[in-house]
C-alpha cells in the first residue's frame, strides 16, 4: 500500500503543476480552430513543396493534440484532396508541436526541452518528406488512397469529422468574442479535453509507478548514462521504441519522458521518444485500417528514421551551444501540492474550465460527445445551437 500511495502522490503532484498550462493549452487551441475552417486547410495542403509543408506544419501547430484526432484528421485530409505528405506534416506538428505539450515541456523538464521540440519536430518534417520523395511511390500513394476511401473505422472517427469553427465573415476578433465564437471555443474545447483525457491520465499514473517502483539504477544502465558518448547514440534509437510500447500517445506521454530523463536517457532520446507517440501499438493499427498494411509499414520505417534522425540532430544542436541542461532532477515529483502561485493559476483556470463547460452544456455540447467515435462518412456541424446565449 506504501509502493501504491508513493505512486499515486508522484502522478498527483505531477498533475497539480500542470493543470493549468493544459488548460491554457486547450483553451488557446480551442480559440484557433474556432476560427480556422477545415475545408481552409484542405486548399492549402495540395502538394508536397516546401511551402505547403511548412503551411500544414503551421496549421497543425494550431490544431488538435490528441494523437487518434490527429490520425483521423490526416486521413479525413487526404481523402478530401490534401497530399499525403502535407497530410502526415499536419498530423506531425498537431501532436508534437502543440502549445500546451510546450508549456508541460517546460514545467516539467525545462524550457530547453520545450526548444528542442520545436526544433526537432520541423527538422523531423523535413526527413520525413525527403525519404517520401525517395521510398514512397505515387503507385503506392494510389494505393493508399485506395483503402482511405472505403472509410474504415479508427478512432476519433467522429471528433475528427467535426467542424466546429463560425463562419468567416467579419474580423477574427469580431467573431471570436460573438456568441457564436464562445460556443465554438467552448465547444472545441470541451470536446479536445474528452479526446486527450485519457492518454493523459494514463501517462501521468503510469509515470507515477515508474517513478516510484523502478530504480534510477535499472533507467541508467538500459540507458547507458556512464558512457556519455554510447547514450547520445543509443537514447534516440531506443526512445522511440519504448513509447511504442507504452500505449501512451500525445501529452500523455510527457511525464513518461520527464522519468526517463530523470533515469539517464540522452536530451536527443527524450525528444525521439516523445516525437514517437504515432507509432504507438494502437495507431500502427490505424494506419493499416486507413491505408493497408504495406503503407502501415513504410509510415513505421520512415517515421522512425525521421525521429531518430531528428534526436540525434537535436542532440548536436543543443550540445554544440550548450543548451543540454547538466541536472536531471525533475523536482515536481516530490514537490506535492502546496499554496503558491500554481495553485492560484489552477484555481483560476479551473473556474475558466467551469465556464466553458456550462456554455457547452447549454449549447447541445452532450449529443456531440456521443459523436466522438463516429462515422468517418458523416460530417457533423458543431453549431446548430451556436446562436444561444
Amino acid at each position: 500500500m506504501d509502493a501504491i500511495g508513493h505512486a499515486l502522490f508522484v502522478a498527483g503532484s505531477m498533475t497539480w503543476e500542470i493543470l493549468w498550462a493544459l488548460i491554457l493549452g486547450f483553451a488557446l487551441s480551442a480559440v484557433v480552430q474556432a476560427v480556422v475552417r477545415k475545408s481552409t486547410i484542405v486548399r492549402l495542403l495540395g502538394d508536397d513543396r516546401p511551402r505547403t509543408l511548412a503551411i500544414a506544419t503551421g496549421l497543425g501547430i494550431a490544431s488538435s493534440s490528441c494523437s487518434y484526432a490527429a490520425v483521423a484528421l490526416a486521413r479525413s485530409l487526404f481523402r478530401k484532396g490534401a497530399h499525403f505528405t502535407a497530410a502526415m506534416a499536419f498530423e506531425i506538428a498537431s501532436t508534437n508541436l502543440v502549445v500546451e505539450l510546450g508549456i508541460i515541456l517546460a514545467l516539467l523538464l525545462g524550457w530547453q526541452f520545450t526548444a528542442a521540440e520545436f526544433v526537432g519536430g520541423p527538422i523531423m518534417i523535413v526527413i520525413l518528406a525527403v525519404l517520401f520523395r525517395i521510398f514512397v511511390r505515387s503507385r503506392l500513394i494510389e494505393q493508399a488512397r485506395a483503402q482511405a476511401e472505403r472509410g474504415v473505422a479508427g478512432s476519433m472517427e467522429g471528433h475528427a469529422a467535426m467542424d466546429m469553427s463560425v463562419p468567416t465573415e467579419g474580423s477574427f476578433l469580431h467573431r471570436l468574442f460573438s456568441p457564436q465564437g464562445f460556443t465554438a471555443v467552448s465547444h472545441v474545447y470541451v470536446m479536445e479535453w474528452a479526446a486527450i483525457l485519457r492518454d493523459v491520465v494514463l501517462g501521468l499514473l503510469i509515470a507515477g509507478a515508474l517513478a516510484a517502483w523502478v530504480p534510477e539504477t535499472f533507467w541508467q544502465s538500459f540507458f547507458l548514462s556512464d558512457h556519455p558518448t554510447l547514450a547520445a547514440i543509443w537514447g534516440p534509437i531506443v526512445g522511440p521504441l519504448v513509447s511504442i510500447l507504452s500505449f501512451v500517445c500525445s501529452i500523455g506521454n510527457v511525464p513518461l519522458a520527464a522519468v526517463l530523463w530523470s533515469g539517464g536517457i540522452s536530451f536527443g532520446g527524450v525528444i525521439a521518444f516523445i516525437f514517437a507517440d504515432l507509432l504507438i501499438l494502437p495507431i500502427l493499427n490505424i494506419y493499416r485500417k486507413y491505408y493497408g498494411l504495406k503503407m502501415m509499414f513504410v509510415l513505421l520505417g520512415t517515421f522512425y528514421v525521421a525521429m531518430v534522425g531528428a534526436g540525434y540532430l537535436v542532440e548536436i544542436i543543443f550540445g554544440v551551444t550548450n543548451l543540454i541542461p547538466d541536472h536531471r532532477d525533475v523536482m515536481v515529483m516530490e514537490q506535492g501540492i502546496t499554496w503558491n502561485y500554481t495553485t492560484w493559476l489552477n484555481i483560476a483556470f479551473l473556474v475558466l474550465t467551469a465556464v466553458l463547460l456550462v456554455r457547452f452544456v447549454r449549447t447541445g455540447g452532450i449529443p456531440m460527445l456521443r459523436m466522438m467515435g463516429g462515422s468517418p462518412d458523416v460530417e457533423h456541424g458543431g453549431h446548430d445551437s451556436a446562436g444561444r446565449s
